[in-house]
């Protein structure tokens, strides 16, 4: 496992194609990289002689074995419930997350890179919400404007002094990653409100072992089942002081939810009960859970819904879904609510351009994963650099998440160009604008074989006293041919990753 302080830049790949020792026939044959970094056929020096056999044994497989195989898969996800809702699709609201079999393999060298970027990030974010919320010394030495984060509507005044257990606000973190045309690893963005996606994961590792033990056989891969555990424990670590056996819950909008399916999951996984806003109470600024032996107290909540939701006398008075009195319970120390309230500032997308200069204030270090390149609308230069540039970048609005709003210049038309410069004059404030990174692709089950497709990765750190992320995390893959879009609801799906064990 890697430590904070490791500061390597990453493997030194090579973008020149199949490897030497791929067959000239079977599954690879007709695979090409389309000149993008390919997670399986461009490794770093020297070759791991695992990631080689993997693909032998790929290679050697008939195509009609494959579809079989993930025809096999796609059953057991249905079986299993396994699904998400597009609420966008009146058509086809439930549906099962496409998931590929061809996984992607990640070495040690490369993990501990990914491990140690996303620790350090996790440590800043959490210094940063602290600070904002207490002295906002970030705020007066001029690191970030002050109107980004008091102006923001994901700033929560009700959190103003209040004094977390262990300064950790961010118990769950998924940290959205991207592989440029070299294999760098990018952060695209910070996810510390309510991240999504690890029961996919866990399931997808399952289902790999499952369909496919013969390709996976003797490959030592470091494991993603202890996730449950980790979190929960996680979660005790940080519930309120004197409680010796806390009972920690997870909060569910209920089944209405697009991922319900994740809720049941992780508290199985867990071992804690799956609750919802109704099952709660407040007495004496205390949290109870109703059970049919009477009330219950409650220590620690794994929240998954926004905080306009939690509190009807806090937040949204109209709300159903939350608990009365939450926020006062929460103010006075008697409960721990994961992730905190108000977190949604750190994971701000315009928020996001300022973190290489928050990890260098709080940390006094180099970030060891880079940021995209980002130009912040709401300031004169990053506007001018917008509309001037438009048919050359990607431009997303702050506030938004799962692909949606956003513009991909170049495979805009002449309108929606126009159309998305009128957006920008009328509201800039809620832009940002990145250059295409051209994403690295792994071989994907398609039509007419394998063909290259589009990945990005979410790891998934868990802070409690220390923080833990999973090995691997979620890769996402854009199904459609040349779409850089990986988000479930956009038509993406999704991947095992590997990590290898040493």
């Amino acid at each position: 496992m890697g430590n904070a302080t490791h500061k390597q830049t990453g493997p030194s790949p090579t973008v020149s194609g199949l490897s030497a020792s791929t067959p000239s026939e079977g599954l690879f044959s007709t695979y090409q990289n389309g000149h993008f970094f390919c997670e399986l056929t461009n490794t770093g020096a020297p070759l791991d002689p695992r990631i080689d056999l993997l693909r032998q044994r790929l290679n050697a497989l008939p195509l009609d074995d494959l579809r079989t195989r993930a025809a096999q898969a796609e059953q057991e996800l249905y079986n299993l419930g396994i699904t998400f809702t597009v609420y966008s699709d009146k058509n086809a609201i439930d549906r099962i997350l496409p998931f590929d079999l061809v996984p992607r393999i990640l070495t040690q060298p490369e993990w501990r890179h990914v491990e140690a970027g996303v620790k350090q990030r996790v440590k800043a974010l959490n210094m940063f919400l602290w600070d904002i919320y207490h002295d906002q010394n970030v705020l007066k030495d001029g690191i970030i404007p002050r109107e980004l984060v008091v102006g923001n509507s994901n700033f929560c005044p009700a959190m103003m002094g209040l004094d977390v257990p262990g300064g950790t606000y961010i118990h769950i973190d998924g940290t959205d990653l991207v592989r440029d045309e070299t294999g760098r690893f990018l952060v695209l963005e910070d996810n510390g409100r309510t991240p999504s996606g690890v029961s996919y994961v866990i399931e997808n590792r399952h289902t790999t072992l499952r369909v496919m033990p013969d390709i996976a056989s003797g490959i030592d891969l470091m494991p993603v089942d202890e996730y449950g555990m980790r979190l929960q424990n996680a979660l005790s670590e940080v519930a309120p002081e004197g409680v010796d056996n806390p009972q920690v819950v997870l909060l569910s909008p209920g089944i209405y939810n697009s991922a319900y399916f994740e809720h049941v999951f992780l508290a199985r996984e867990m071992g804690v009960p799956l609750v919802e806003g109704r099952d709660l109470v407040t007495e004496n600024d205390r949290v109870y859970m109703r059970t049919t032996a009477g009330l219950r107290p409650v220590h620690s909540i794994y929240r998954r819904l926004n905080d306009d939701f939690l509190d009807p006398e806090a937040f949204d008075p109209s709300s159903m879904l939350g608990v009365p009195g939450l926020v006062q319970a929460y103010r006075k120390g008697n409960v721990t609510i994961a992730n905190a309230i108000g977190t949604g500032v750190a994971d701000d997308k315009a928020v996001y351009a300022y973190m290489p200069r928050i990890i260098q204030y709080y940390l006094s270090e180099e970030p060891i994963l880079s940021n995209v390149e980002t130009h912040i609308c709401a300031e004169p230069e990053g506007l001018a650099y917008t509309l001037a540039n438009l048919d050359k970048l990607v431009v997303k609005p702050v506030g938004e998440s799962g692909g949606y709003g956003l513009l991909i210049g170049p495979h805009a038309t002449k309108e929606e160009l126009a159309e998305f410069s009128s957006k920008l004059k009328d509201d800039p404030s809620n832009y940002i604008s990145q250059p295409v990174v051209q994403l690295s692709v792994c071989p994907t089950l398609c039509e007419n074989g394998l063909e290259n497709r589009h990945v990005d990765l979410r790891p998934f750190a868990v802070t409690g006293k220390d923080t833990w992320v999973l090995p691997g995390g979620l890769s996402r893959v854009a199904l459609k041919r040349g779409s850089l879009v990986v988000n479930s609801s956009q038509g993406g799906g999704s991947k095992d990753t590997w990590v290898l064990a040493s």
